[in-house]
């Protein structure tokens, strides 16, 4: 039985990348305590509070011991994972040692830190692939910052854009959410250690120095204070990947709409075999914008359970802090799998400037109606001008010509130069000016992931 689609053999490996479904696998959980328990013996043995050659007996445990399997058997019993793996951890080590493993700590210390270790690998796999995705897309837009095509609004044609706007656009929404990563890292990878009801009470005086050193042997931010009930940046960093997935799926979005049979502008990457139909032969469907729309549709709703968590009752709730460890694996498969997709849109997207042209040409010059009525404006007022543009719209989509050629019969229109409002040219200009400013500011945001 599978618990959710990321654990699945059949559809893992469709909405998660197997990098980090190993990064959240019961083995990589187990050897993060394990990690998180050494160090907190080299902590303590540093303070004279353990045998100093315990570390390094923790350390050369074999894992074989540590079966996930096993352990999860007697996980259904306690309720939480460390119990049995303390044990299995005290068996495993000479008799006149057990005594000083787990020394002052608590099993959410343990489940905490493990998890933020795990975190910090999850977190440099977004980071490489966002660096990617932004380099991809910024690259897309420059190469058509230039490229003439159909801007929208509602679903309707409304004016020309260029399509290095479009793709600087999808750029500089990714990189909005990217630029927050550096701050979260810096909130989230924290060690946990505050003991059974946080005030570290079996240390003694000596809480301080051992946290402290805790947190360094792990390479992570001391918090003096517990955070055990404090889950704001555990929601804070489910939150971020919301954010994250949804504006992936703005670049989906498009990208599905764009390379719709009726428009077909863009179309993703080809890989054989990919985006078929088992009874249309002909098709081929935006997978990767399946993907990351899937993944931003099923993560919503596991933001819910951590924003619950921080409703967390006295030292320790029942219930609120087990729910993350559903929520916040399943936000990060899903995220992995997005990210993949979109990188693989942002590296490998084949705009056709081609059939853009085409589209521009679609609408017989309705695109250009507003350059028109601000053309008419001077001599016939700007209501009137605008009029006159509608009522020449309903004869354009009538049958009765193209735009220039019905405002051109009007005498209302005699002698006013129509030919600039029908000039691609400015358009271009605007739309490759935009995807400048916005690449200027996607660069800037892009900055920090590297900081």
């Amino acid at each position: 039985m599978t618990v959710s689609a990321l654990d699945s053999a059949l559809l893992g490996p469709l909405f998660a990348t197997d990098a980090m479904r190993a990064v959240f696998a019961d083995e990589a959980r187990v050897a993060a305590m394990l990690r998180a328990e050494a160090a907190l013996a080299r902590a303590e043995a540093e303070a004279g509070l353990v045998p100093g050659d315990l570390a390094g007996a923790i350390e050369a445990i074999d894992r074989m011991a540590l079966d996930p399997s096993a352990l999860g058997r007697k996980t259904a019993i306690s309720g939480v994972p460390v119990i049995p793996f303390v044990k299995a951890v005290q068996k495993a080590l000479p008799s006149h040692l057990e005594a000083g493993f787990h020394k002052g700590t608590t099993t959410q210390d343990i489940a905490d830190t493990a998890l933020i270790l795990q975190l910090r690998d999850a977190l440099d796999l977004v980071a490489a692939d966002l660096r990617a995705i932004l380099a991809g897309l910024s690259d897309l837009a420059r190469r058509h910052r230039e490229t003439a095509c159909v801007g929208r609004t509602y679903g309707q044609q409304a004016a020309p854009v260029t399509f290095g706007y479009k793709a600087a656009i999808w750029a500089l929404g990714i990189a909005e959410v990217a630029a927050g990563l550096p701050r979260l890292r810096d909130s989230l990878l924290t060690a946990s250690l505050g003991g059974p009801v946080g005030t570290l009470a079996g240390l003694k005086e000596h809480a301080d120095a051992v946290g402290e050193r805790f947190a360094a042997e792990l390479g992570l931010r001391f918090d003096p204070a517990p955070w055990h009930t404090r889950r704001a940046r555990i929601a804070e960093a489910g939150t971020w990947l919301a954010l994250l997935m949804g504006a992936l799926a703005k670049l989906a979005t498009d990208v599905a709409s764009l390379a719709s049979t009726e428009v077909g502008e863009v179309a993703e990457p080809f890989v054989p075999g990919r985006g078929g139909s088992s009874a249309m032969p002909h098709k081929r469907n935006p997978v990767s914008s399946t993907v990351i729309l899937a993944a931003f549709s099923a993560g919503k709703g596991q933001v819910l359970p951590l924003l619950d968590a921080m409703a967390a009752a006295h030292e320790r709730p029942a219930g609120a802090w087990h729910a993350e460890w559903h929520a916040l694996p399943t936000l990060f498969g899903l995220a992995s799998g997005a990210l993949r997709e979109a990188r693989a849109l942002a590296e490998g997207l084949v705009p056709d400037p081609d059939r853009m042209r085409a589209n521009l040409d679609l609408t017989r010059g309705l695109l250009f109606a507003d350059a028109a009525a601000a053309r008419l404006a001077p001599r016939l007022g700007a209501e009137a001008a605008h009029r006159l543009v509608e009522e020449a719209a309903g004869a354009v989509r009538d049958g009765k010509g193209t735009l220039a050629e019905v405002l051109r019969a009007r005498p209302e229109a005699a002698g006013i130069d129509l030919g600039p409002a029908f000039d691609l040219a400015p358009a271009i200009r605007a739309g490759a000016r935009t995807a400048d400013r916005a690449l200027a500011e996607t660069a800037r945001h892009a900055a920090l992931l590297s900081t």
